[in-house]
């Protein structure tokens, strides 16, 4: 992006970089190859190096970093893209706010290390958290360059951010864990892959934090203000499990929860995650268009839940297996968590962006409320879940606390997107047959050729290329409504089974939709 004048317009909001079909690609792209290295090596240290009692202690540390760093976007990403024309001054504010609050992050976090080492009587604790504290500093070189590509649709800017910083990440993890630096190899590549990321943010979108500006930041305090309401209350819901079940339960099964909390959700965005980047800006232009929400946000349930239903539902049934070809059995205690946690992990992508729309249609102080409830609902399932059960009963309380979050939500996004309850209803009657279908020659398998335990890596192949099959045979059979969007994104598997499936006539008047 070239310099513009102080108070001029750059208007990469009206000729964007990319199309939104090209950003979700790069997106998709940028996730794929992601996940595929942050997975290697999840894999290859968890079967030989660390044991689930080393992974849990460091899934405290990073827990309790992540509880106070919710702050350090301060909703900058969400502020740049709701703007309407956006200044090289709003971005050098930006890019201030982004370098304070990443300060005051790191400071908490070191400030927090002591008292939470002796809270858990973990005196490693202290020392993994200042190194985690220390990754801090140079996550603002990255929040403001990532913000402006993805306002300006650039996601092959996000590609190469995500990839470099997932690359080095991995490498110093195993080349630690390898040479014997236990959970601290993990803290190590945390902060590895900070700089790694702010380089390359920086490199391909500058936006320093030099010279501070420190005038015209009310608006962007005000609206960070709020948005760091949204971030502590959801991040006292998501960042919390680990922290209670370290507590109460232990190391290892702290470890065998944030395991199975980790494959399920890697697997989520592998299906759908990447996607989800393009939405928010995408969804700002339909607003400052004028044109109704609704429509688009009952397309996202369709394709969101036919895509990631069926792929949970599958990583639930198959979670023995899939444990013990992964990690081996010193992990087998993860598989009837992971059972648990993939089937919530599942039903909340049904209803998608429930913090994103309120914010970007400005009901974000109802939305405050709404999630405070949510949080208290939340950590209380999983209090009580975890005294009554352990580990297992921490992951059974997610499964409740989905269905709270449909009770708690549901009527309030439904009325500020402006869709009808009845037909997002439809939408999941019509996903959840999809599900049954594609997950059934898994089911049958277990019940008349080989159990879970004995099953391997060649029957659950098969058993997933089945079930793919028959996922592709049910989207035509319950004419789901995501397949227009496949058609229009012109996957060639579409025209083919459409042709295969349906009836000449009604193959002709498909193309007439």
């Amino acid at each position: 992006m070239k310099d513009a004048p102080t108070e001029d317009a750059i208007p990469e909001r009206e000729a964007p970089a990319m199309s939104v079909g090209n950003a979700a690609v790069w997106a998709m792209a940028s996730q794929y190859v992601t996940f595929a290295i942050i997975f290697a090596t999840s894999v290859v240290i968890s079967r030989y190096f660390l044991g689930p009692d080393e992974v849990g202690l460091f899934s405290i540390a990073l827990a309790a970093a992540l509880l106070l760093a919710v702050l350090q976007d301060f909703g900058l990403t969400r502020y740049i893209a709701g703007l309407k024309q956006l200044t090289q001054d709003e971005i050098d504010r930006c890019s201030t706010v982004a370098l304070v609050f990443s300060l005051i992050i790191a400071a908490l976090v070191a400030l927090a290390a002591w008292p939470l080492a002796q809270l858990y009587d973990l005196p490693q604790l202290t020392s993994l958290l200042l190194i985690i504290a220390a990754s801090y500093f140079f996550v603002p070189f990255a929040v403001v360059p990532l913000a402006l590509m993805g306002r300006a649709m650039r996601f092959s800017g996000h590609f190469g951010v995500s990839v470099g910083g997932a690359l080095i990440h991995g490498a110093v993890a195993v080349t630690l864990a390898w040479l014997g630096f236990s959970a601290f190899s993990l803290a190590w590549a945390t902060l590895a892959s900070a700089i790694a990321k702010a380089l390359i943010a920086q490199a391909l979108q500058p936006a320093r934090p030099f010279p501070l500006r420190l005038d015209g930041l009310k608006p962007i305090i005000g609206f960070g203000g709020k948005t760091s309401a949204l971030y502590i209350t959801g991040a006292l819901g998501t960042r919390t499990p680990d922290l209670v079940v370290g507590k109460l339960v232990g190391l290892t099964a702290t470890g065998l929860f944030s395991r199975a909390t980790s494959l399920a959700e890697q697997l989520r965005m592998l299906i759908a995650g990447a996607i989800g980047q393009v939405f928010y800006p995408t969804f700002a232009r339909i607003r400052d268009s004028g044109k109704p929400l609704g429509p688009a946000y009952l397309r996202i349930c369709a394709g969101y839940s036919v895509l990631v239903l069926p792929g949970m539902a599958f990583l639930s049934l198959a979670a023995e297996p899939i444990v013990m070809l992964l990690y081996g059995e010193a992990w087998i205690g993860t598989a009837p968590l992971l059972t648990l946690i993939a089937i919530q992990s599942g039903l909340m992508i049904c209803l998608p962006m429930v913090t994103e729309l309120p914010i970007l249609t400005g009901h974000i102080n109802r939305l405050i409320g709404y999630n405070i409830v949510e949080t208290v609902v939340s950590i209380g399932l999983l209090a009580v879940g975890t005294h009554l059960a352990g580990a297992e009963g921490a992951a059974a309380s997610r499964i409740v606390y989905a269905f709270a979050f449909f009770a708690i939500y549901m009527r309030f996004i439904s009325t500020v997107v402006g869709f009808r309850v009845m037909d997002w209803l439809a939408i999941m009657a019509k996903s959840l047959l999809v599900t049954a279908i594609a997950v059934a020659p898994l089911a049958l398998a277990y019940a008349f050729w080989i159990g879970p335990g004995e099953m391997g890596i060649v029957p659950l192949a098969l058993c997933a290329m089945a079930g793919g099959l028959a996922w592709c045979a049910a989207l035509f059979l319950t004419r789901h409504p995501a397949l227009r969007d496949m058609r229009d994104t012109g996957l060639p598997i579409y025209n083919s089974l459409r042709r295969k499936l349906l009836s000449p006539r009604e193959a002709v008047a498909g193309d007439r939709i």
